[in-house]
Parts: structure tokens; C-alpha cells; sequence
């Protein structure tokens, strides 16, 4: 006899749906008159660990756009995030996706 229990089918996610469900939170970098466009790419590359390109685009998305989404995460990791940001001198904020 078997003691198996019953195989429940996992929904069909795409990826993107998936990593909402697990990522609901969102770090937003906010565009300042004080920091230069170098110092933001260095941030992002020394905290975030994104490379110069990466780095780069998201600098100019705050710059052009007045901020950009830079992470995604756990309302814990995101308030982490946040947290750094202010260290290093940067406005920034989270919020629920």
C-alpha cells in the first residue's frame, strides 16, 4: 500500500510573476542636487555589487527620471537597502509592489 500523498500541480508562473510573489518590496533611489552622477554609480556598484553598465543606467534613470527602482527584496532587506542608501548620503525610499 502506498503512503504517498497526492503530487499537487504547481500554478503556471512566468518568471516575472514568480519574483513578484517572492520580491513584493521595492528600494527607489530619488534624484538630489547634491550627489554627483559619478558618486551614485560608485554607490551602486560598491553596495549593490552591479556592474559599471548596470550601475550606470540606473544613475541615469534617477537622473532623467528623478528616480528608479534599484532592488527588490523582503520589507527586511528593503529597509536594509534604504538604511545604506541614507549612509551614503543618497534620498531614498521603499515601497509594496
Amino acid at each position: 500500500m502506498s503512503t504517498a500523498s497526492p503530487v499537487e500541480a504547481e500554478p503556471d508562473l512566468t518568471p516575472d510573476e514568480i519574483t513578484l510573489v517572492d520580491k513584493p518590496w521595492v528600494t527607489i533611489v530619488w534624484n538630489d542636487p547634491v550627489n554627483l552622477m559619478s558618486y551614485v554609480t560608485y554607490v551602486f556598484t560598491t553596495y549593490f555589487g552591479y556592474d559599471r553598465s548596470k550601475a550606470e543606467k540606473l544613475m541615469l534613470e534617477v537622473h532623467n527620471d528623478g528616480k528608479s527602482t534599484v532592488s527588490n527584496g523582503t520589507r527586511e532587506e528593503m529597509e536594509r537597502d534604504v538604511q545604506a542608501m541614507h549612509e551614503y548620503g543618497l534620498w531614498a525610499t521603499m515601497e509594496k509592489q
